[in-house]
């Protein structure tokens, strides 16, 4: 079968022609062969504005924190950060990441700690709906 101009694009799908707005896509233009690629943000740059998001605690996790008397100083806090930028760089949408024998459950991608676990109270513990688990 063949195609004359204006009646069916393509030989194996006949009517495709009569889509509202189908035309053959045309030329795509490559960038000339050795050129060089066009430059992103470097990793040191996704690194440094990575470490500049900040965590937010939900209103359950402050309250965990709170009553159990779990304590974050920068250095906790900055390994925490770290850890979910871990588990976002591998596209974990929901993590629990131990600090210092702390479990903190996140929400990934809008950077907030849903809950906080420590030690003493892991015992007989089950994490549901986590895709991840990081050690900071």
């Amino acid at each position: 079968m063949t195609s004359s101009p204006g009646r069916g694009i393509d030989p194996l799908l006949p009517g495709l022609d009569r889509l509202s707005g189908a035309r053959p896509a045309g030329r795509v233009e490559t960038p000339p062969r050795g050129a060089p690629p066009t430059a992103g943000p470097s990793f040191a740059e996704h690194l440094e504005r990575a470490a500049s998001q900040r965590l937010v605690f939900s209103k359950h996790a402050s309250e965990r924190l709170a009553r159990r008397g779990i304590e974050l100083d920068p250095e906790r806090l900055s390994r925490l950060a770290a850890g979910v930028e871990r588990a976002a760089a591998k596209g974990s949408r929901d993590s629990v990441v131990f600090v210092d024998g702390v479990a903190f459950v996140v929400a990934v991608k809008n950077r907030t700690v849903v809950t906080a676990v420590d030690h003493e109270h892991m015992r007989e513990h089950v994490f549901t709906n986590i895709d991840s688990a990081v050690i900071a």
